[in-house]
């Protein structure tokens, strides 16, 4: 193989496949990205065997071939070239190792056969649709906070997408929970989602795909089988394996009986929790709001540091009332919300609390409460 590329080209694309390869592997090639000639381009290609991406960039192919270097040498190799560089790649007879040649730079990497590069076989899609970049990017970032780390409860490791009738109309909706938040965006279902099984994307495979749909008017294909989704973002493939378990029936946590209504400055209201949360402990990071007519007072209490109280002042008229939150998930949704008021439905000390955005019907988030 003997090609010749901008080294702006191969980075971007280096870019976007090496994040899927794992700093540590005990199986070698899955530490390298494939390289092949594809007619005018070159392919690159890099796995975790759960998550694979894809892309092509052009090239002026001398020489026809492939191989695997390492993902993250080469990627480093490349970053650090000049700007505006024309990189050769070229493998040795023997196909044992390539260089990577950029005027007087030359760099000579170990290479594994092209052969024995994994592929990730998706089978056959049945179902089939086309969404804007920017209407995929928000139901990821209004939801991938709340996902769920803990492993022993895989299947709240990811994005819960599915299909959902609202009032006579389909929506496409993603729900992400990790036990003590839930956060849940929706917009209206695109041609194809129409009878689309509920999948689970998993925690990783949303991170890359954040990443891919930052570009705005970029249409996503996306492709659904019964175990793996694709989507195919411009020149960029990225196939995933989806989360084998059943995502718990969230609409049993979100209370519907709430009635005590607070309104507060969405701004405010976050630079408020962030400075009394400064002395609360790093493992109960409990801000305790006491609400009674028009005035919020936000207290912590850390027996190893001291405390911290601020007043605010909000819209509220039902029964004063005291309730904890965890300061992070607080700040975590308030990051979220998009209007200049923050709507909070209250029932009682011990029950879920439901946050709105005064600006975006189409999105909720509810609470769990902490003892304070």
């Amino acid at each position: 193989m003997r090609v010749v590329l901008e080294r702006s080209n191969l980075l971007k694309s280096l870019n976007h496949v090496h994040r899927v390869v794992e700093r540590r592997n005990t199986i070698p090639i899955l530490s390298n990205v494939m390289l092949a000639t594809e007619g005018s381009s070159l392919e690159l290609k890099a796995t975790d065997l759960d998550l694979e991406i894809t892309e092509a960039t052009a090239a002026q192919v001398e020489q026809a071939g492939g191989t695997t270097v390492p993902a993250h040498l080469l990627y480093e190799i490349v970053r650090k070239l000049p700007d505006g560089a024309e990189v050769m790649l070229r493998t040795d007879d023997d196909g044992n190792s390539m260089s990577v040649v950029a005027g007087r730079s030359n760099f000579r990497l170990q290479c594994l056969p092209q052969s024995d590069f994994p592929q990730l076989t998706a089978g056959s899609f049945s179902h089939f649709f086309r969404m804007d970049s920017a209407a995929l990017k928000r139901l990821i970032d209004k939801t991938q906070f709340a996902i769920s780390t803990e492993e022993t409860r895989y299947y709240l490791n990811g994005i819960y997408l599915h299909a959902v009738e609202v009032d006579g109309k389909l929506k496409l909706r993603a729900v992400a929970t990790d036990g003590h938040r839930l956060a849940r965006a929706e917009m209206d279902a695109p041609t194809g989602t129409e009878g689309m099984p509920g999948i689970i994307i998993p925690r990783k495979t949303v991170s890359e795909l954040q990443k891919l749909v930052d570009t705005p008017d970029v249409v996503v294909t996306t492709e659904l089988s019964d175990t793996k989704i694709r989507f195919t973002i411009g020149g960029v493939v990225l196939t995933s394996k989806l989360i084998d378990g059943t995502f718990p029936d969230y609409q049993r946590v979100i209370p519907i009986g709430n009635d005590k209504r607070l309104m507060i400055d969405r701004e405010s209201f976050a630079r408020a929790v962030d400075r009394v949360s400064t002395v609360s402990s790093e493992r109960g990071r409990a801000v305790k709001i006491s609400i009674a007519d028009a005035l919020v007072t936000l207290t912590v209490n850390n027996p190893d540091s001291g405390s911290a109280t601020e007043e605010l002042a909000a819209d509220y008229s039902a029964d004063p009332m005291e309730i904890g939150f965890n300061a992070k998930y607080l700040l975590d949704v308030a990051a979220q919300l998009s209007g200049e008021n923050a709507r909070f439905m209250l029932a009682d000390a011990g029950s879920p609390t439901l946050i709105h955005d005064t600006t975006d019907d189409d999105t909720l988030y509810v609470l769990m409460p902490m003892r304070v």
